[in-house]
């Protein structure tokens, strides 16, 4: 058991932090096909560059870990899910509880008109190194939301040309 499995460090990685993410698209397909992708979590690594991901423990339902590793070059970056609220075809709550990565995390299916669904993920992530984190934030956000809404555009076509689920 991992320190992150300890609900009391799970608690503490649920409250937000002051780094916030958010990213938005509009998927041409029904709220119900587009959280299955969604939750389809080794799919992922199909429309986040660079990234593999693997649910560890559980089904990938509520209660699972999901694991997500980013590697540029030598640079590795491992993240660990909880995922802690499975609303379907609604929304998907996580909290991040790996050492780097830490803070809760939402992906939200809204349905809109015409068979079309709004999808927003949103992060509230802990800033590591103290002060140094909150004055490097603002340099690394813009990076952080142009990466992230381009990962969800890739999602939106995969979806529409039925390559996802």
């Amino acid at each position: 058991m991992t320190g992150a499995d300890e609900p009391d460090d799970l608690r503490e990685a649920a409250q937000p932090g002051a780094g916030e993410v958010t990213a938005t698209v509009i998927v041409d397909a029904p709220a119900d096909r587009v959280f299955a992708a969604l939750i389809s979590w080794e799919r992922q690594s199909d429309w986040i560059p660079f990234t593999t991901v693997r649910v560890v423990e559980g089904d990938g339902g509520e209660g699972s870990l999901v694991e997500a590793v980013t590697a540029i070059g030598p640079a590795v970056l491992r993240d660990e899910m909880r995922v802690v609220r499975v609303d379907e075809p609604y929304e998907i709550g996580v909290v991040h509880c790996g050492r780097l990565l830490r803070g809760p995390g939402v992906l939200r299916c809204t349905p809109v008109e015409g068979g079309r669904t709004q999808v927003v993920w949103h992060e509230w992530f802990h800033l590591p190194g103290g002060r140094a984190g909150r004055v490097a934030w603002p340099v690394l956000w813009p990076g952080s939301k142009v990466s992230l809404t381009q990962a969800l555009r890739k999602f939106a076509r995969q979806v529409e040309q039925g390559r996802l689920p």
